[in-house]
């Protein structure tokens, strides 16, 4: 595989990872559970969607074709996506969206953190810029994790249900490929490897001080890296790419 066609792949993960979270999000806008939650949650899907934006945009600058960060997030299929598995998941209850996003603001705070060292000085510009705010999520999905673990016997179970139904998901975090591999080699990717140690050190820090409990279940859903999704996704993709699909070139 090429240097170039490698970090064009790269790029796609990670922007597809925080924009298919960023859409996620957005489905609370106007129903979360207190208004000061339904705005933090918001805010929080525009981040990610500005992340998203800005590799994307990288992304197209690196593959040459005259695309743009519209026709990558608007125009590709499902199979053409690299988003992980996990950020695709549904919202479920409050619960089940706080515990999905703490086990992927955790994993991102130490990815980004490492891109930061990257030799691709946008890479590791794009992650310096985002690290701030990236630190803002993980505090927020820490201190709703603490306060549904340790609060009353149904926020408990709760919880620790959306613990255990989402624990298959996170393997895939991790997983590299001859992407990865190429790109490690060469100083610009991060590896998962010693990001994967950093998550579980905090992970079960933290879920300890919540009194849950890291589920015990070995499988591990995986295929992100090569474009096979839960059938979730195909739903997302279908409502978030439908206005640009149907009218194509509308501008308003």
């Amino acid at each position: 595989m090429e240097k170039q066609k490698a970090l064009f792949e790269y790029c796609l993960r990670l922007a597809d990872s925080s924009l298919i979270l960023g859409q996620r999000l957005g489905e609370w806008c106007g129903h979360g559970p207190i208004l000061e939650e339904d705005i933090a949650l918001t805010n929080i899907a525009l981040d990610f969607v500005g992340h998203a934006t800005a590799m994307l945009q990288y992304a197209a600058r690196v593959e040459g074709n005259n695309n743009t960060e519209d026709n990558l997030a608007y125009l590709r299929s499902e199979r053409e996506f690299k988003n992980v598995l996990l950020v695709e998941q549904p919202n479920g209850d409050y619960a089940k969206t706080i515990a999905r996003q703490f086990l992927f603001d955790t994993f991102q705070y130490y990815y980004y953190q490492a891109l930061q060292n990257s030799k691709d000085e946008t890479l590791s510009a794009l992650a310096g810029k985002s690290i701030k705010e990236i630190t803002y999520h993980l505090r927020h999905s820490s201190q709703w994790v603490l306060r549904l673990g340790d609060g009353t016997a149904e926020s408990h179970e709760r919880i620790q249900n959306a613990i255990n139904d989402l624990w298959m998901f996170t393997g895939d975090l991790f997983d590299m490929d001859e992407v990865d591999a190429l790109l490690i080699k060469e100083g610009i990717a991060a590896d998962l490897g010693q990001v994967k140690q950093k998550w579980n050190d905090h992970v079960a820090e933290l879920l300890e001080k919540a009194t849950l409990q890291i589920p015990a279940q070995t499988f591990m859903q995986r295929g992100s890296r090569e474009g096979r999704h839960t059938e979730h996704l195909g739903y997302l993709l279908a409502e978030m790419q439908y206005l640009p699909r149907t009218f194509p070139n509308a501008k308003w």
